[in-house]
């Protein structure tokens, strides 16, 4: 019953994810590493703030030592970026974050990271899907915690010093230091409050936190910085002038931002300022790589500094992969994650926030000057997003019509072209477009619409809807 998404694989707490199924994909990833030779490099796991996350740790941990694997367990609950950041730099082939990321609280689930950090991909998802399938659960074997230490099988260790001095190094210390910042700061019940604090606190912002404690819970609210989620965070930043209000999903690889004036910056937002503001005010080069469903604002300001924008499917996997191969300056994807050149090779809300501090120090514009500075640069562009439950039945009927059939709902624009890569995406001479496709993390059917006028972009997105026959949009 193990099956991977887009990030990673997430289930039901006491439905699919149980100890069993744990212990199964421990003992498949054991399988992989030495067919591969590899086991001796040893694998690095890590956890977040989600029930029975750190007993999930130690029972992968088990397994990994029964069978001669050394597990460097990450002793306190930790940023699913500092588990890419150590796999990258100890040149690791596997490593596995314990978390679902911002799904609600019943799930929990595993990312895994291979060679250079990265996501792994779905040739690697398929071949641990097919050898779980060949395994007898009967006969995977685990080492007791206290023993498998004792022999030097597990180490318990805390890397989060290098993680930290590492993104110091790449951010203007003394810039954010001289400006006296204030920040809001939501780390939304998760496992950033002790590193982005401590960036923070080092820059010397004036720094003040809401929801930091630790609730498996996570306040009985998705742990994902959205314009819901983020009301009190924008509360707080307008009542007491705040530069900047920053929430971090619940493994703290996706940003949320509330700007000075109080608005919720979309993720779409974050990308295109931070862009910019490496283009324009750092004097960086590089083209820039988004998924099918992020905005192509993003165009427009690779093509006004003359350099390259592409795209992608979703998954960050394939940001990444394409990254390497452009040499792009960042990428990102309109779910909030992004990364940046000469970083891990994946998301990093916590690095993504720092920058943005910097951005707001070294020009000392805020937020909303910023982009309404951008808009007039690069014009304007509108995104409507909606998202659909649905009946097994009712995806069955979908993919046939959409995918199959490719019978697409007419729309009162001029098609250029349509892309199947990802789901469809219809793009119009109008420089508008429209995606329709499955989310990998949730049971969603996600339509997004991008126009040069809001009332086209809602028109876009309705009209697929009714065509389609989906009534029950969620929030």
């Amino acid at each position: 019953m193990i099956r991977f998404g887009t990030g990673g694989w997430r289930a039901v707490i006491g439905d699919e994810f149980t100890k069993k199924n744990i212990q199964l994909l421990a003992a498949a990833m054991s399988v992989k590493m030495k067919k591969e030779g590899v086991q001796e490099k040893g694998i690095i796991l890590g956890y977040d703030r989600r029930f029975l996350s750190k007993e999930t740790m130690r029972w992968c941990g088990e397994v990994f030592a029964a069978e001669g694997i050394t597990a460097s367990l990450i002793n306190k609950s930790s940023p699913t970026p500092l588990v890419m950041y150590y796999v990258m730099t100890h040149d690791l082939p596997y490593g596995m974050m314990i978390t679902a990321s911002h799904n609600p609280a019943i799930y929990n689930g595993i990312k895994i990271f291979t060679a250079g950090g990265r996501d792994a991909d779905r040739e690697v998802t398929d071949e641990i899907e097919g050898i779980i399938s060949s395994l007898d659960p009967g006969q995977v074997r685990s080492m007791d915690y206290e023993s498998a230490l004792g022999k030097g099988l597990i180490r318990e260790i805390y890397p989060i010093n290098a993680y930290l001095d590492h993104i110091l190094d790449k951010i203007d210390v003394k810039a954010i230091r001289d400006a006296h910042l204030r920040v809001a700061f939501d780390p939304m019940y998760g496992v950033s409050e002790v590193p982005l604090q401590t960036l923070l606190l080092t820059t010397r912002c004036d720094v003040e936190m809401i929801h930091n404690t630790h609730d498996t819970l996570f306040g009985g609210r998705m742990p994902a910085p959205t314009a819901v989620t983020m009301r009190q965070l924008s509360t707080r930043v307008m009542d007491y002038r705040y530069h900047i209000g920053i929430a971090t999903d619940g493994d703290a690889d996706r940003l949320g931002v509330i700007d000075d004036t109080g608005r919720y910056l979309h993720a779409n937002d974050i990308l295109v300022l931070l862009y910019y503001y490496l283009l324009k005010y750092k004097g960086e080069s590089g083209p820039v790589v988004r998924n099918i469903a992020t905005t192509h604002m993003l165009d427009r300001i690779a093509q006004r500094y003359g350099q390259t924008c592409y795209e992608v499917p979703v998954g960050f996997k394939y940001v990444s992969s394409k990254m390497q191969e452009t040499d792009a300056l960042i990428g990102g994807e309109s779910s909030g994650g992004l990364t940046l050149r000469g970083h891990i090779n994946g998301k990093d809300g916590i690095y993504a926030a720092m920058l943005l501090v910097e951005m707001i120090a070294v020009t000392g514009r805020k937020l909303s000057e910023m982009f309404r500075e951008i808009e007039e640069d690069c014009g304007h562009i509108y995104m409507e997003e909606r998202s659909y439950r649905f009946t097994e039945k009712k995806k069955a009927e979908l993919k046939r019509q959409l995918f199959e059939e490719k019978n697409l709902p007419e729309v009162p624009f001029v098609t250029d072209h349509v892309s199947y890569m990802d789901g469809v995406k219809v793009y119009f001479t109008n420089g508008g477009w429209i995606s329709a496709r499955f989310s990998g993390t949730e049971p969603l059917l996600r339509i997004f619409s991008e126009m040069p006028s809001p009332e086209e972009a809602k028109l876009a997105c309705t009209i697929y809807e009714e065509n389609l026959d989906i009534i029950q949009e969620i929030t």
